[in-house]
């Protein structure tokens, strides 16, 4: 059995299996403390699925769906998911775990406060060792905190996107200790690394989302039954905005070092996480 998602309801669910049934796919579920668990018999149907798990979680009362209850047969043939907005946060939520929601309202708390007026203190608090004042190794947390500065609204989303989606997939599936490992180590190496290419002045929690795309790309290569596989164009995509970062293509100023360390950090734990055995 191959996990391909949660959803928070049964009624969402079947909606989704009877789309699969449709597609020549069967899926199964499976009841949890919150919510539901959907899975595949069939490692071959393992990433249309998912695509298709990703579709219909961005638009839930497509029609299709309704047609596929319709032609399968199931008791309740309306789409009534509850409020959709409850929808939304239920599925929020289940989607990642305890830590993998800490850090996401962490790094939102600390740039909503940076754009109230406060960017400075907290700048000179949580940057790199030596950017505003003489480094001092007492204050030991400036090797990881710079992971939760952001600078800009692109910046941000896109970094907190990619790990709620990775990180809640990994901590959901295989734990919160796995997760942990790769934020504290995909949140310092790449630093120090990026301080000796550029410098101090950096920040972003996008070393620890390279390190969540390494991971869970080995992952779902050498253990694809933990079901944290990751489509190949995603896979693409991020190896793309990687080479790009070296090309200033895009006038950004983005960290290179802490990009390329994260995704070493990340496949590194992979292969380590991929010899373990996980229930």
């Amino acid at each position: 059995m191959y996990e391909i998602g949660s959803l928070p309801n049964e009624r969402a669910a079947q909606a989704l299996i009877d789309y699969l049934k449709g597609q020549g796919i069967s899926c199964a579920l499976t009841h949890k403390e919150q919510g539901v668990t959907l899975t595949v018999h069939n490692q071959t149907h393992l990433v249309q699925a998912q695509l298709e798990y990703q579709a219909f979680i961005a638009n839930p009362y497509d029609q299709k769906y309704l047609a596929a209850s319709w032609d399968h047969g199931s008791a309740n043939t309306k789409l009534d998911y509850g409020s959709p907005n409850l929808l939304l946060v239920s599925q929020f939520l289940t989607g990642a775990g305890p830590l993998t929601l800490v850090v996401f309202f962490a790094c939102v708390i600390i740039y909503i406060a940076m754009n109230l007026g406060l960017s400075n203190p907290i700048f000179e608090a949580l940057s790199f060792f030596g950017a505003t004042s003489p480094a001092s190794f007492s204050e030991a947390w400036r090797i990881f905190t710079p992971s939760l500065l952001h600078f800009s609204a692109m910046h941000i989303i896109f970094n907190l996107l990619w790990w709620w989606y990775l990180g809640g997939k990994i901590e959901n599936k295989i734990g919160f200790k796995p997760l942990f490992i790769i934020l504290i180590v995909g949140g310092t190496l790449p630093s120090i690394l990026q301080y000796f290419i550029a410098g101090p002045y950096f920040g972003g929690l996008s070393g620890v989302v390279y390190a969540v795309v390494g991971y869970t790309w080995i992952m779902g290569v050498k253990r694809p039954e933990a079901g944290i596989g990751l489509p190949p164009a995603y896979i693409g995509f991020m190896l793309l905005w990687l080479v790009f970062g070296f090309t200033d293509m895009f006038g950004l100023s983005i960290a290179n070092g802490a990009h390329v360390g994260g995704l070493l950090v990340g496949i590194i734990q992979g292969y380590i996480g991929s010899c373990k055995s996980y229930s």
